[in-house]
């Protein structure tokens, strides 16, 4: 519940001020953070998928989800249903949790990082993150790694626009590039 108050007593008051919000409930929060792992070139490989749901699990605490694919492309070699992708929603205490390790923990962890791009905004105040190896969560032992993959974070905000959900998000700590 840390962060969450955190949230609470420290973000809300500079939102409202910035933004000029009467209601503490017009404030923007974050609504959810969806982990996605695209099996891609480990589609037909058993252990890529049991590693890829393994390691969502481990991360996050949950079940993942199998996705499906919705039709079919010869292209890819993918049919109707085949199992293209794994991820977890995460609301709540769970949410909360996870974003203070990825803010505190992961994205420190990041080999020659320097911030995340202010363009991965989608115009409806949600963020997306792209990690190229998933070994960037204290969860995942580098001794125990088989194979490594990539690993895409949501955080969908109730933010209106992408000013907002860039001012919640680096208020949160979020390191964004400065503009150039």
């Amino acid at each position: 519940m840390a962060f969450q108050m955190f949230y609470k007593q420290e973000v809300v008051p500079k939102l409202k001020t910035e933004f000029g919000y009467k209601n503490v409930h017009g404030v923007p929060t974050v609504k959810s953070v969806t982990l996605n792992v695209g099996l891609g070139a480990g589609l037909k490989e058993a252990k890529y998928i049991e590693t890829a749901e393994k390691t969502l699990t481990r991360i996050s605490g949950q079940k993942p989800v199998a996705t499906k694919a919705r039709k079919s492309i010869s292209t890819f070699k993918i049919r109707e249903g085949n199992v293209v992708g794994m991820k977890v929603t995460l609301r709540g205490k769970r949410m909360w949790d996870f974003l203070e390790k990825l803010i505190k923990v992961s994205l420190p962890r990041v080999r020659d990082f320097r911030g995340l791009s202010q363009q991965a905004f989608d115009g409806q105040g949600n963020y997306s993150i792209g990690f190229k190896e998933h070994i960037a969560f204290p969860e995942i032992r580098s001794d125990e790694i088989e194979l490594i993959h990539g690993l895409q974070v949501t955080i969908a905000t109730s933010a209106k626009n992408d000013a907002e959900s860039k001012s919640l998000l680096t208020h949160l700590g979020l390191p964004l590039k400065k503009e150039t």
